[in-house]
């Protein structure tokens, strides 16, 4: 005879998958956190966490902008390049043209939000798959910011590749931005927002509409063209203040300087999905994901890694995040 395993068995093996399935992230940030801790006492030292929260807090930032491209069921892959031309154009307002805190970091915004109205154009009036689209902006606002710094960076009292000297400083109010705790905080706040903003208002239980069932939306009388506008304007936007904050906390614009965000955050606003059985974008799965990618990265530091086998790790850890999301909703 067949053996079948007794109901209450079986019920307690379903309820231990349930909950694993959902607060798995979670759990492994834990683990991650004792195990670190075991080889290095000094990982939970309170210097060592604010340097983690620090570490993440420009990736978290950008992964919002990755997530709200999400919740309409696209993709955003040229957020590290928004990044970057942000960072371009901010420290160039200062360095170049002697602006003011305020009318630089406008400024480096309202650039990209032509990023944002084009990938908008590309997705949403010429059917462009999101995908394709934002690859291709990927490339394009790389060639920008480059063009635009004439290849090269830019930093205080470096003159520009003409020989012309340049004499504008950043200001202290504008470095404060990237220092502790302004930057955590910032993060932090940004997180709440996003997260009241999807979860308690009309517009962002739309956008989740237009993103579970965009006919169904179309029918129900949401402007489903309006709303995915939204979506990949919002993303830029954060994406721009990423590269803000990146430029106030390095005090410079290198070349691709946001180009190594974008794995990161990526696998951060994927890994969301799964944390707490959310099943779609959201802000505070984001976070969590961006935490666990912080306490990898930091933990394999402190123990040497090599910078370049870390790219394996945050692979496997999107990999298996991929997995468990997509793992459930079979």
């Amino acid at each position: 005879m067949k053996a079948t395993a007794h109901p209450s068995t079986a019920n307690w093996v379903g309820s231990a998958l349930s909950f694993i399935t959902k607060w798995g992230t979670v759990l492994t940030i834990f683990i991650l956190v004792a195990f670190f801790s075991i080889l290095m006492p000094s990982f939970l030292s309170a210097s060592n966490l604010v340097t983690i929260l620090r570490s993440i807090s420009i990736v978290t930032v950008i992964a919002i902008g990755v997530t709200m491209s999400l919740t309409v069921n696209g993709f955003d892959l040229s957020v590290g390049s928004v990044a970057t031309l942000a960072d371009s154009l901010v420290i160039s307002m200062f360095v170049w043209y002697g602006l003011g805190s305020v009318f630089s970091i406008v400024i480096a915004l309202a650039g990209c939000l032509v990023v944002a109205l084009l990938n908008a154009f590309l997705i949403v009036k010429l059917r462009i798959p999101d995908l394709l689209a934002t690859l291709s902006m990927m490339f394009i606002i790389e060639g920008v910011a480059m063009t635009y710094t004439g290849g090269g960076s830019i930093s205080e009292g470096m003159p520009r590749l003409d020989g012309t000297p340049t004499f504008g400083k950043l200001e202290p109010v504008f470095r404060l931005i990237g220092q502790s705790p302004t930057i955590i905080i910032i993060m932090l706040v940004v997180v709440a927002v996003v997260h009241v903003f999807l979860n308690y208002t009309k517009h962002g239980r739309y956008l989740y509409v237009v993103g579970g069932n965009l006919e169904a939306a179309r029918l129900s009388g949401i402007p489903v063209d309006r709303y995915r506008t939204l979506a990949y304007v919002l993303a830029t936007l954060f994406a721009a203040f990423g590269g803000v904050m990146l430029g106030s906390r390095i005090g410079s614009a290198q070349i691709n300087a946001g180009a190594g965000y974008l794995m990161p955050s990526v696998a951060a606003a994927y890994i969301g999905f799964s944390v707490g059985g959310a099943r779609r974008a959201n802000a505070i799965g984001t976070f969590v994901g961006a935490v666990l990618v912080g306490v990898l990265e930091n933990g394999l530091v402190m123990m040497s890694v090599p910078y370049y086998a870390m790219n394996i790790v945050k692979g496997a850890v999107l990999a298996l995040a991929l997995a468990a999301t997509y793992f459930r909703k079979r």
